[in-house]
């Protein structure tokens, strides 16, 4: 290892240590390195790949999206999938776990964000599932881990994160590729759900004011339709990903404040406003971040690594095995936009060395970061659903065990099996 990326490695972690925001310490610890090298002015370097890095057009997609997923969340969406999610599973033994994990991958995959699925879902969910005899903790851990499958499920900021990091990785091909995999993981919460509620719970309470399955469809299908705008204009080739973003924003409003009524104009200033400061925290760990990742790349490090884990193994399962332990620690000190962004240069050239689909392992690492997002000390999610729930973390730590091996199951049986991921994108020509 070089003095220079020593001393990122060292900065970076000893700032993490003292509690520095992710995206300063990225930062201040590539600028040290650069620095270190000598081999250009480090203020004009930083500033310029920072700037440069958000510099994308694809990469306007996310503020869009992140728009169009609070304009949903707070225009009664949530309301209306919960019904649906009840109507088709809420009646079966333990159901208001199916509901709540079902409501999670609904929501999640149309706002695009963990974040808004577990404040609008589990807000409403969490005490709901208390009344009904789940302890508090479970039902924060079943939230936590189901809100994270609207990350695999499209449309999803952080696939085009890592499309943009990738280069020539197909957006349309990683949003159909997440379909099948994103199933499988809330699959796999459900079952752990089912396993708990057999043996613990006695779940005869639903939903206030349920409806109806054909009425709960009805009142859902304006708010499903924005993944077919999404999806289907994209595949269609009428826009672009970008362009889809803001189609996605336009009906957001069209539906929330026309159709349901439940955003009044006046609140859109503290959506707007809402919206405009999430992107401000994502665009500056990408800034940050693609800084690093110029230095890793100027430093010929993902290289020297790619070449080192070749070295170690030339079979395919196996260096798909370590990379994925690798992964989960990374997942485990890093949030997950700086995590693809600085992983995906590192690890994507060792595998596809091997013949691994860029788009497949795509999957792979979103998944596995998925896991990230749910354990302590950084993961946000966890955080987010435990103030949520209003519990503490240590007590909700037992109880995210079991989800977590659902997760690394899951996460298996998307690494190794391929045609889980691509045999969507394959059927449509998009790989």
């Amino acid at each position: 290892m070089t003095l220079p990326a020593g001393i990122l490695l060292l900065a970076f972690f000893l700032l993490l240590l003292l509690n520095v925001p992710i995206a300063f310490a990225i930062g201040i610890a590539s600028a040290l390195a650069i620095h270190s090298a000598g081999d250009a002015p480090t203020t004009y370097i930083v500033a310029q790949r920072m700037i440069g890095g958000i510099d994308s057009f694809p990469l306007l997609a996310i503020p869009l999206f992140i728009l169009a997923g609070n304009i949903m969340g707070r225009g009664g969406v949530a309301s209306r999938l919960v019904q649906l999610a009840n109507a088709l599973v809420g009646s079966l033994p333990g159901g208001l776990a199916y509901v709540n994990t079902l409501t999670c991958m609904l929501f999640g995959s149309i706002s695009g964000s963990s974040a808004a699925a577990i404040s609008s879902i589990g807000g409403f969910m969490i005490p709901e599932m208390e009344k009904a005899g789940y302890r508090k903790e479970f039902s924060v851990a079943l939230t936590t881990c189901a809100a994270t499958t609207g990350l695999i499920i499209p449309p999803s900021n952080i696939m085009i994160v890592y499309a943009v990091v990738a280069q020539n990785v197909s957006i349309a091909a990683l949003f159909v590729a997440g379909v099948l995999p994103g199933i499988a993981f809330g699959l796999s919460l459900m079952l752990v759900a089912a396993i708990f509620c057999g043996r613990h719970a006695k779940d005869q309470i639903v939903i206030a004011n349920q409806v109806s399955l054909v009425k709960a469809a009805l009142s859902a299908i304006p708010s499903l339709m924005l993944i077919v705008i999404v999806l289907g204009g994209i595949l269609g080739g009428f826009f672009s990903a970008t362009e889809a973003s803001a189609m996605a924003v336009a009906y957001a409003y069209f539906l929330a404040c026309i159709v349901y009524r439940e955003l009044k104009h006046k609140e859109l200033h503290t959506v707007l406003v809402d919206s405009g400061k999430t992107t401000a925290v994502v665009l500056l760990l990408i800034g940050a971040s693609q800084a690093m990742s110029w230095f890793l790349v100027a430093s010929q490090i993902p290289q020297a690594v790619s070449e080192a884990l070749l070295q170690l193994t030339d079979n395919r399962l196996t260096l798909l095995l370590l990379i994925n332990i690798l992964l989960l620690g990374v997942g485990i000190v890093l949030d997950m936009t700086p995590a693809v962004l600085i992983a995906t240069p590192i690890f994507l050239p060792a595998v596809m060395e091997l013949g691994v689909s860029p788009v497949h392992f795509g999957i792979i690492m979103i998944a596995n970061l998925c896991i990230g997002l749910c354990t302590p000390p950084v993961g946000t999610c966890l955080f987010l659903g435990c103030s949520v729930g209003n519990v503490p973390i240590s007590k909700v730590t037992r109880s995210m065990l079991p989800f977590y091996a659902a997760m690394i199951v899951a996460l298996a049986v998307i690494t190794y099996w391929p045609s889980l991921s691509l045999i969507l994108p394959r059927m449509m020509g998009l790989v």
